[in-house]
C-alpha cells in the first residue's frame, strides 16, 4: 500500500486517459469553515473565539474536511452535509447515512438532519477555496474500495454533541476521520493547514478505535431518528 500526504497543486490538470496504476486515489480537502456562507463563518468565529479564551490560546482558522475517492469504477465524493438541500432526492446525491442535528427529537424535520454522501461524480461546494488541498493519502485501489465500502457502516450520533463520550462533539470532521481510520489508513500524520484546526476530528478517530469495521451499533439506539439510506457497496452504485 502506498500512502502519501503531500498536497497536490489545486487545479492541476489530469491526463484524460490515466494509466491503470493511477486510476485509484484518495484525496483529502480542507475547506475553510463557512466558505461561501457568511452565517456559518460568523458562528464559527464566535465558537472559536470562546474556545480560544477558555483554553488560553489565540483563535485558529477552522476547517471542514471532505474526500474525493477514485477507483476504476468511477469518482466519488465523501462528505457530511448540513443542512440537507430540498432539491432532488437523497439517491441523487449518493446519501448513505442520515443523522440528527442538535437533538434526536428534532430530527423529524429536514433542517435538523445531516446526510453523509458517497456521491458518484459528485461536487464539493466551494472546493476552489480549499487550502493546501488536495492531499493525496493513498493510491492503492484496495484501500480506496475499502474506504468506499465502510461509509455505509458509519455511526450516526447527534451532530454537535458528544453523544459517544469521546471528549469532543461529533461533526463533519468526525465523519471523515472515522472513514479514514476504518479503511486502514494511518491518520497520525494528517493535520489541517498551518494555523488551523478541525473540531471533531478526534471524535471520529476515538470512535473508530472502539469499533470493528463491521460494527453498526453506535449512534443507532434512537429508533427512526437516524436512518440508513443505502447499504450496498461500490459495485451497486456503479
Amino acid at each position: 500500500m502506498t500512502v502519501l500526504t503531500q498536497p497536490k497543486p489545486t487545479g492541476a490538470p489530469e491526463p484524460p486517459f490515466a494509466p491503470a496504476a493511477s486510476q485509484a486515489s484518495i484525496e483529502l480537502y480542507w475547506l475553510p469553515l463557512g466558505a461561501g456562507g457568511w452565517l456559518v463563518r460568523l458562528n464559527g468565529r464566535i465558537y472559536e473565539t470562546i474556545h480560544a479564551l477558555l483554553e488560553r490560546r489565540r483563535p485558529l482558522d477552522l476547517y471542514h474536511s471532505a474526500l474525493v475517492v477514485r477507483v476504476p469504477e468511477g469518482r466519488f465524493v465523501i462528505e457530511d452535509a448540513w443542512p440537507i438541500p430540498d432539491a432532488d432526492g437523497p439517491s441523487s446525491r449518493g446519501v448513505l447515512v442520515e443523522g440528527p442535528v442538535g437533538s434526536r427529537r428534532m430530527a423529524r424535520w429536514r433542517v435538523f438532519r445531516y446526510e453523509v454522501r458517497r456521491w458518484r461524480d459528485g461536487v464539493i461546494a466551494d472546493a476552489n477555496e480549499a487550502v493546501a488541498s488536495p492531499q493525496l493519502l493513498s493510491d492503492d485501489p484496495l484501500v480506496a474500495r475499502r474506504l468506499l465500502d465502510v461509509v455505509g457502516s458509519l455511526p450516526s450520533p447527534v451532530w454537535g454533541r458528544d453523544e459517544l463520550k469521546t471528549g469532543e462533539m461529533w461533526n463533519s470532521n468526525s465523519v471523515i476521520a472515522w472513514v479514514l481510520a476504518q479503511s486502514g489508513l494511518p491518520t497520525d500524520a494528517i493535520r489541517p493547514p498551518a494555523g488551523g484546526r478541525a473540531p471533531g476530528w478526534q471524535a471520529g478517530l476515538v470512535t473508530a478505535r472502539h469499533q470493528r469495521p463491521s460494527d453498526e451499533q453506535a449512534g443507532r439506539g434512537a429508533g427512526d431518528a437516524t436512518s440508513r439510506v443505502g447499504r450496498s457497496g461500490v459495485a451497486a452504485t456503479a
